[in-house]
């Protein structure tokens, strides 16, 4: 049955649109499990009615033209359950309705199992047979396992719009909604055109070279090319980038080093094989290794040494040329690729590009982190998306939710323009409060921080009013570089930060990788990497790494002494005291150095629950405490939240966060110490209401929503505030809760600030 299962699979895969996958599955079910009729029922939800779209045994003619209502007939009973039905006598069974137009009464067994896609029903796949039948369990299993797969491949022609109307009465074309993480928040409308490697690097075959100083020769020649054409595109995007995030483009120009990639390559060359060969074997030997790696970070390294590949065997092959041209872009673009890398970013002009859609990779890979800096809505991570198809269609990009939507309606396309120009009204009139405090009506003044972690994040925060950095992420500038940048490097970097926002306090997270977060110059392998070697663990292991980074730390702040330092992942009070040690030497060494540096303000994050049941004993020990809500929710929850499968469980506004939340608050205040929170839910105009109400002291966000939630703070009163936090606290459901603000805002006057993406839970 196996056998027969992939090969069913694969003439599926191989159709030329859903009628003939259909009618393949129709006719293969039939004949592998000897039955007489295979039909497939499709769900049309605006008539809620299974519509017969295809059948081997039952009258063709009834194809497209019979159906039954949501509740009717035993295949209303297997949608309405979301569950097999297996029946011997189906006439006899109280659902049962009878088709005359399909021929069906001579038929006793029924077996039907729901087509189901990413929770949404699809349609129904039924077998029958004239004589008394129970089906077994292994064919029950058989039936489930190709509605799994058929369910794939409806979606996949409805975000394509290749679709049938299931009604003469449906004219409106099908909107399908792909999820997807989000990578660089915003609206973008558009059309689709989708990228694809210049050339076929995985295809090429071995063979020996017939000249081995030809192929030297070639390779060297193309190698020059491909530099050439990554410092094109990168001098492309140099309006729009600041130098650091055009270090990005370095880290590739690196990469294609005489001595890195490029010697390996001409290593084997010299072996004796030809040039295209010998260059596939050594980039899917780096690609291998790398994708076999837990680490989200290092897998997408391999995306960024399979591009380099990728474009030398073009040069190589002479289809450079064939790179589109500028006005080959719509206007309107959205980037559309299976992988999308800096480079291809690099190939639109900027001035075309409304969104980016990737169906592989995550919010921390290279195109995310420039897409952010340029603000360009993004989704990454689109799982099931049949991207090559979408070239040319009509596209929405909701880089708050991480959603994609395929042939939008009408009614939809409406609601998404009116939220790309509310978003834009809305950013100028915002624009009056930059220089105004975040005060409540009643006088309780809540100071609004940003979290950077580009010189870009750093300019776009002064420009929407921030009055210190409560998290600057240090892993930024480490992720860029080839190797671990040296001590007077990161002085100079964090020298800038410091300098920008001086006098107000920056706050630098001493450096946090693993989990989703590593570099691959320091590969961390682990089966579970978000409960293994990852933030202050992996320091205090390399103390001579930390010590360098503190170093670096105290003397940029030399004359500003505007430097706070905070510890991540901190789980016990070992790893604190271990850690402060190293910061007094590292300040004694730089004093004798003769720098002339007051000791900084040290903190820890509160991201692990261990640390929720600690706070008296770290409070005690460090001067400020600050909660990172993303992974403090993850670790709570028990959710990846990089993994779009289970975004739907990631919810900020799960109870359990926020009794975790109010803990926090009240027992650090118990022993007088700050605390704030740097995470999304900050940046959440309804979380920063509810963190406010529990007591917190500060909020540290995104620069973007930094003014949405000024807004909203000035609007209401602190009592108001305290008043709603008691409710929610009694409430059981994060839906509800998130909506119960929500309305409350809403009956406030923001429903225009709270905007789009403030209700996600």
């Amino acid at each position: 049955m196996l056998d027969i299962l992939r090969r069913i699979v694969q003439e599926v895969s191989s159709a030329s649109d859903l009628n003939d996958a259909l009618r393949v599955v129709v006719v293969r079910i039939r004949e592998a499990m000897e039955t007489e009729v295979c039909s497939v029922y499709l769900f049309d939800a605006d008539s809620k009615r299974y519509v017969l779209m295809a059948t081997e045994g039952l009258k063709q003619e009834a194809v497209g033209r019979v159906s039954l209502s949501s509740s009717q007939g035993l295949v209303g009973l297997v949608g309405a359950r979301a569950e097999p039905i297996n029946i011997d006598n189906a006439p006899s069974h109280p659902k049962f309705h009878f088709l005359s137009e399909t021929g069906e009464d001579p038929f006793l067994s029924f077996l039907g199992v729901p087509i189901i896609h990413n929770k949404r029903l699809m349609g129904v796949l039924v077998v029958q047979q004239r004589d008394s039948r129970q089906f077994d369990e292994g064919e029950e299993a058989f039936l489930g396992t190709m509605s799994a797969q058929l369910a794939g491949v409806i979606a996949h022609a409805e975000a394509t719009g290749n679709i049938l109307e299931l009604t003469p009465a449906n004219t409106e074309r099908k909107s399908t909604r792909f999820n997807g993480a989000p990578g660089a928040a915003g609206v973008g409308l558009g059309t689709g055109y989708v990228i694809t490697p210049a050339a076929d690097l995985i295809s090429v075959v071995d063979k020996m070279a017939e000249s081995i100083e030809l192929e030297l020769e070639n390779f060297d020649r193309a190698l020059i090319a491909a530099r050439g054409e990554i410092r094109q595109l990168g001098a492309q995007l140099s309006n729009d980038l600041r130098p650091e995030e055009m270090a990005l483009f370095d880290v590739y120009i690196n990469m294609l080093d005489d001595n890195a990639l490029g010697a390996e390559v001409t290593g084997r060359i010299r072996e004796g094989h030809w040039a295209p060969g010998a260059l596939r074997q050594v980039v899917m030997q780096y690609v291998g290794h790398f994708q076999l790696m837990e680490d989200v970070y290092l897998r997408e390294r391999a995306t960024d040494i399979l591009d380099l590949g990728t474009r030398i065997l073009a040069h190589l092959q002479g289809v450079s040329e064939d790179e589109p041209e500028e006005d080959e872009f719509p206007d309107d673009c959205i980037l559309v690729s299976e992988e999308l890398t800096p480079a291809m970013l690099g190939e639109v002009p900027t001035s075309k590009l409304r969104g980016l859609v990737s169906v592989k990779g995550s919010s921390n890979s290279h195109v995310a982190i420039l897409a952010r800096a340029m603000g360009i809505p993004t989704v990454m991570g689109v799982v099931d998306l049949p991207y090559a198809q979408l070239h040319g269609k009509d596209l929405i990009v909701d880089g708050y939710r991480g959603v994609l939507i395929s042939n939008p309606n009408e009614e939809i396309r409406e609601q998404y323009q009116e939220i790309y120009e509310e978003e834009l009204a809305l950013q100028e009139d915002l624009e009056v409060l930059r220089d105004e405090p975040a005060i409540t009506l009643d006088g309780h003044r809540i100071p609004l921080w940003v979290n950077t972690g580009l010189l870009t994040d750093a300019l776009r925060s002064l420009d929407r009013g921030a009055e210190g950095v409560g998290l600057y992420r240090t892993e930024v500038p480490f992720m860029m570089q080839d190797r671990f940048p040296s001590e007077s490097e990161q002085q100079k970097i964090y020298r800038q930060q410091l300098e920008m926002f001086a006098p107000a306090p920056v706050t630098m997270r001493t450096l946090d990788i693993g989990g989703d977060k590593s570099l691959t110059y320091f590969p961390i392998n682990e089966a579970n990497p978000f409960l293994g070697w990852r933030g202050i663990r992996v320091t205090l292991d390399h103390p001579e790494i930390f010590l360098v980074q503190v170093r670096a730390m105290l003397k940029a702040s030399e004359g500003l002494n505007n430097l706070r330092i905070m510890l991540p992942m901190i789980s016990s009070v070992h790893e604190v005291d271990e850690a402060l040690h190293l910061i007094y030497r590292a300040h004694a060494e730089v004093i004798e150095e003769g720098c002339d540096v007051d000791m900084p303000q040290v903190g820890v994050m509160i991201e692990v629950p261990s640390a929720v049941f600690q706070i008296r004993d770290l409070g005690l020990r460090v001067d400020f405490l600050s909660v990172g809500s993303n992974d403090l929710t993850q670790y709570l929850l028990a959710v990846d939240r990089n993994n779009p499968r289970v975004a739907d469980l990631y919810q900020a506004f799960h109870p359990a966060v926020l009794s975790a939340l109010k803990i926090i608050a009240e027992a650090a205040h118990e022993v007088g110490k700050p605390v704030s929170v740097c995470g999304e839910l900050a940046g959440n105009p309804l979380g920063s209401v509810l963190l406010m109400a529990m007591g917190y002291d500060m909020l540290s966000m995104n620069a973007t929503n930094l003014p949405k939630v000024k807004s909203v703070i000035r609007g209401i009163n602190l009592e108001w505030a305290q008043r709603l936090l008691d409710q929610v606290m009694q409430i059981e459901s994060a839906h509800v809760i998130a909506a119960m603000v929500q309305l409350a805002l809403e009956k406030e006057g923001f429903g225009r600030i709270i905007g789009p993406a403030s209700g996600r839970c």
